[in-house]
Protein backbone atom coordinates (compact mmCIF):
# COMPACT_ATOMS: atom_id res chain seq x y z
CA UNK A 1 0.00 0.00 0.00
CA UNK A 2 1.47 3.27 -0.93
CA UNK A 3 2.15 5.80 1.61
CA UNK A 4 0.90 9.42 1.90
CA UNK A 5 2.43 12.70 2.33
CA UNK A 6 1.06 14.19 5.44
CA UNK A 7 3.06 17.24 4.44
CA UNK A 8 0.94 17.75 1.36
CA UNK A 9 -2.38 19.47 1.40
CA UNK A 10 -5.51 17.04 0.36
CA UNK A 11 -6.34 17.51 -2.99
CA UNK A 12 -9.31 19.96 -3.94
CA UNK A 13 -11.83 19.70 -6.30
CA UNK A 14 -10.33 22.50 -8.38
CA UNK A 15 -6.98 20.40 -8.56
CA UNK A 16 -8.91 17.07 -9.55
CA UNK A 17 -11.12 19.43 -12.21
CA UNK A 18 -7.66 20.71 -13.42
CA UNK A 19 -5.98 16.68 -13.65
CA UNK A 20 -8.96 16.07 -15.74
CA UNK A 21 -9.04 18.85 -18.09
CA UNK A 22 -5.26 18.19 -18.57
CA UNK A 23 -5.63 14.21 -19.39
CA UNK A 24 -8.73 15.52 -21.96
CA UNK A 25 -5.91 17.99 -23.79
CA UNK A 26 -3.32 15.07 -23.61
CA UNK A 27 -6.35 12.47 -24.96
CA UNK A 28 -7.56 15.12 -27.91
CA UNK A 29 -3.75 15.95 -28.56
CA UNK A 30 -3.09 12.17 -29.22
CA UNK A 31 -6.25 11.74 -31.24
CA UNK A 32 -5.36 14.52 -33.59
CA UNK A 33 -1.85 13.29 -34.04
CA UNK A 34 -3.55 9.72 -35.40
CA UNK A 35 -5.16 11.80 -37.71
CA UNK A 36 -1.96 14.31 -38.46
CA UNK A 37 0.11 11.65 -38.89
CA UNK A 38 -2.10 9.65 -41.01
CA UNK A 39 -2.52 12.57 -43.53
CA UNK A 40 1.33 13.16 -43.59
CA UNK A 41 1.53 9.20 -44.61
CA UNK A 42 3.04 7.64 -40.91
CA UNK A 43 1.62 5.89 -37.96
CA UNK A 44 1.93 8.16 -34.49
CA UNK A 45 4.77 5.10 -33.47
CA UNK A 46 6.59 6.25 -36.77
CA UNK A 47 6.00 9.64 -36.35
CA UNK A 48 7.60 9.76 -32.57
CA UNK A 49 10.66 7.53 -33.98
CA UNK A 50 11.33 9.71 -37.10
CA UNK A 51 11.06 12.97 -34.23
CA UNK A 52 13.73 11.45 -32.10
CA UNK A 53 16.15 10.93 -35.11
CA UNK A 54 15.75 14.11 -36.49
CA UNK A 55 15.77 16.00 -33.09
CA UNK A 56 19.16 13.81 -32.56
CA UNK A 57 20.79 14.90 -35.22
CA UNK A 58 19.86 18.39 -35.69
CA UNK A 59 21.51 18.57 -31.83
CA UNK A 60 24.60 17.25 -33.74
CA UNK A 61 24.53 13.88 -31.51
CA UNK A 62 24.95 10.55 -33.64
CA UNK A 63 21.82 8.66 -33.40
CA UNK A 64 22.20 4.89 -32.92
CA UNK A 65 19.00 2.39 -32.27
CA UNK A 66 19.94 2.08 -28.65
CA UNK A 67 20.08 5.88 -28.05
CA UNK A 68 16.13 6.05 -29.21
CA UNK A 69 15.22 3.28 -26.84
CA UNK A 70 15.12 5.45 -23.93
CA UNK A 71 13.29 7.94 -25.42
CA UNK A 72 10.73 5.64 -27.28
CA UNK A 73 10.64 3.68 -23.85
CA UNK A 74 10.73 0.74 -26.30
CA UNK A 75 12.85 -2.79 -26.01
CA UNK A 76 15.66 -2.42 -28.30
CA UNK A 77 13.83 -5.59 -30.50
CA UNK A 78 10.78 -3.19 -31.00
CA UNK A 79 13.31 0.15 -31.88
CA UNK A 80 15.49 -2.61 -34.38
CA UNK A 81 11.62 -3.51 -36.15
CA UNK A 82 10.18 -0.37 -36.22
CA UNK A 83 13.69 1.88 -37.58
CA UNK A 84 13.60 -1.85 -39.81
CA UNK A 85 10.20 -0.89 -41.48
CA UNK A 86 11.33 3.14 -41.80
CA UNK A 87 14.30 1.90 -43.97
CA UNK A 88 12.24 -0.32 -46.26
CA UNK A 89 9.88 2.90 -46.15
CA UNK A 90 12.62 5.02 -47.29
CA UNK A 91 11.83 7.40 -44.60
CA UNK A 92 15.00 6.50 -42.80
CA UNK A 93 19.29 5.81 -43.86
CA UNK A 94 22.02 4.09 -41.99
CA UNK A 95 25.12 4.73 -42.04
CA UNK A 96 28.00 2.87 -40.36
CA UNK A 97 29.30 4.26 -37.13
CA UNK A 98 33.23 5.30 -37.81
CA UNK A 99 33.18 4.46 -34.07
CA UNK A 100 32.38 1.40 -34.27
CA UNK A 101 31.73 -1.09 -36.88
CA UNK A 102 29.24 -3.12 -35.11
CA UNK A 103 26.68 0.43 -34.78
CA UNK A 104 24.64 2.14 -37.71
CA UNK A 105 24.21 5.76 -37.32
CA UNK A 106 20.77 6.68 -38.30
CA UNK A 107 19.54 9.62 -40.07
CA UNK A 108 16.04 10.53 -42.03
CA UNK A 109 15.72 10.52 -45.88
CA UNK A 110 15.10 13.64 -47.81
CA UNK A 111 11.38 11.97 -47.82
CA UNK A 112 10.90 11.24 -44.33
CA UNK A 113 11.90 14.75 -43.23
CA UNK A 114 9.31 16.01 -45.55
CA UNK A 115 6.60 13.80 -43.99
CA UNK A 116 7.81 14.49 -40.47
CA UNK A 117 7.92 18.14 -41.19
CA UNK A 118 4.16 18.38 -42.72
CA UNK A 119 2.93 16.21 -39.24
CA UNK A 120 5.27 18.50 -36.75
CA UNK A 121 3.70 21.56 -38.35
CA UNK A 122 0.58 20.09 -38.67
CA UNK A 123 0.47 20.41 -34.86
CA UNK A 124 1.50 23.33 -33.40
CA UNK A 125 -1.46 24.78 -32.70
CA UNK A 126 -2.11 21.32 -30.80
CA UNK A 127 0.99 21.76 -29.18
CA UNK A 128 0.26 24.98 -27.80
CA UNK A 129 -2.96 24.18 -26.77
CA UNK A 130 -1.06 20.93 -24.62
CA UNK A 131 1.43 22.85 -23.06
CA UNK A 132 -1.24 25.36 -21.84
CA UNK A 133 -3.20 22.67 -20.11
CA UNK A 134 0.19 21.28 -18.75
CA UNK A 135 0.96 24.99 -17.25
CA UNK A 136 -2.20 24.69 -15.58
CA UNK A 137 -1.45 21.00 -14.10
CA UNK A 138 1.86 22.76 -12.72
CA UNK A 139 -0.04 25.39 -10.96
CA UNK A 140 -1.88 22.44 -9.31
CA UNK A 141 1.25 20.54 -8.60
CA UNK A 142 2.83 23.75 -6.95
CA UNK A 143 0.25 24.69 -4.78
CA UNK A 144 -0.04 21.24 -3.57
CA UNK A 145 3.78 21.23 -2.93
CA UNK A 146 4.03 24.26 -1.38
Amino acid sequence: MASVDRRRRPSSQRDLARAAAFRTELRRFLRRTESVTTEAGLTPERYDLLLMIQAGVEAGAPVRVTDLCQSLQLRQTAVTENVKRAVDAGLIERRPSPADARASLLRLTPEGERRLRAAYDALRDDRTTLERAFAELDLTFRAASG
